[in-house]
């Protein structure tokens, strides 16, 4: 029996089988790689903050009505400390980097949180 040759994914370093390679941007991803790159919603983006303005008002949904439980805790958390990085986040919902920017990006959109830097640290507070 012949093993498949592997390649190592650039953004992880796990072992794929060649034949399951995904090709992105000039890299060479594991298929859980290669969706992260692909699902990522841009956090400082005009149009997705108005169309959200829009679509929350409409829809009569004012503070954290609306949100996932997921972003419900982040938001929560944000509120009782005043303040957190991102790492802090990471860390307390277990959630992959690209994930997480995710949810920062809907928050942002939903105008409840926003970036605040202090000295050379960027900080997630309340939009306020």
């Amino acid at each position: 029996m012949k093993l498949a040759n592997t390649i190592k994914c650039q953004k992880c370093g796990t072992a794929v089988p060649e034949d399951e390679v995904m090709m992105t941007e000039g890299k060479t991803l594991c298929e859980d790689c290669y969706f992260d790159m692909g699902h990522k919603i841009r956090v400082c983006d005009p149009w997705g903050e108005r169309s959200k303005k829009i679509f929350r008002e409409s829809h009569g949904l004012t503070g954290t009505e609306g949100l996932t439980d997921l972003q419900k805790g982040i938001y929560e958390l944000i509120e009782s400390q005043g303040k957190a990085t991102r790492q802090q986040l990471q860390e307390n919902f277990s959630l992959s980097a690209t994930e997480l920017e995710n949810q920062i990006a809907i928050l942002r959109h939903c105008q409840l949180i926003k970036g605040r830097r202090e000295e050379d640290q960027v900080y997630l507070v309340l939009w306020e």
